[in-house]
């Protein structure tokens, strides 16, 4: 794996630290979860023979610190986060953009508010629950798990999230998604150290964000809605169909599950890779 060249930038409330490979039209990878920077390891040096690959820890995770640790958070915020990193780093030109999971939550509010600045966005699973049907039963999901955490503490409320999150299958097939590489294992000490964080106070921000519908489907040309083959019944990959739903677009099959980046990175690195252009496949069915 290439070292990349590192940087910092100071945002309103908070320090980025931002990762850059390669050369070439820039790309910026928003990760999700308690994951940062390091999510992309897996693909980012196949994709920076192409792009110059921007990644980063957003702000309160692993090295981007914030001013206040006790600072509310807001997708607004943080998408204006990745919007400073593009004005940084590609000041130019639009940028292309990849989300996953919450950090796709974050692509599609950054479409929204900054589309001059933004060629393409792949976002991948984004938990908005809020575009579903069942969307009530989702807000006693968020509520019992911020109730759970407050009263019981982290691991108790990562289990309501899990079971929240997973569809009723195979604990065999669940126990597979689990299995992950060694390198996706180093990091787990920095993930396990964000999550009260991200339990805390993205999970019941970001899922409960609603996006502007209208806007994206204005803007839905430069759009890619993903979800993972294998994660058909699960939360995320409700939303991300739910979305394709409402905006009248089609859903692109990434291998594996919600964590496919991580458990398939090779095979996801080379579909992103084309999915990331105009002209790229807009859906693969199964």
């Amino acid at each position: 794996m290439t070292d990349p060249a590192t940087g910092s930038l100071r945002v309103p409330g908070a320090t980025l630290h931002y990762e850059v490979r390669g050369r070439g039209p820039l790309l910026l990878l928003i990760p999700g979860g308690a994951g940062g920077a390091a999510s992309f390891d897996g693909v980012a040096d196949d994709l920076a023979a192409e792009y110059t690959v921007a990644t980063y820890d957003p702000r309160g995770m692993s090295r981007s610190p914030l001013d206040d640790p006790e600072a509310e958070q807001h997708v607004a915020e943080h998408a204006d986060d990745a919007y400073r990193l593009l004005e940084l780093l590609s000041p130019d030109e639009p940028a292309r953009v990849f989300g996953a999971s919450s950090g796709a939550i974050t692509a599609l509010h950054l479409l929204t508010a900054h589309p001059h600045r933004v060629a393409r966005v792949v976002a991948h699973e984004p938990p908005t629950v809020e575009v579903l049907p069942d969307a009530a039963a989702q807000r006693a999901l968020l509520a019992r798990v911020q109730e759970t955490l407050r009263t019981e503490g982290l691991m108790p409320a990562m289990a309501i999230l899990a079971a929240g999150l997973q569809k009723d299958g195979d604990p065999a097939e669940q126990k597979a998604e689990l299995e992950l590489p060694p390198q996706a294992a180093a990091r787990a000490e920095r993930t396990m150290a964000n999550l009260p964080y991200f339990v805390g106070r993205i999970v019941p921000r970001f899922m409960a964000h609603v996006p502007d519908l209208a806007r994206l489907r204005m803007l839905s040309d430069r759009l890619v809605l993903a979800c993972g083959h294998d994660s058909r019944g699960e939360l995320p990959h409700r939303t991300a169909a739910r979305l394709a739903e409402r905006l009248g677009t089609d859903l692109l099959h990434f291998p594996g599950g919600h964590t496919g980046l991580t458990t398939h990175p090779a095979e996801f690195g080379a579909l992103l890779r084309k999915a990331l252009e105009p002209s790229g496949p807009s859906a693969q069915l199964p």
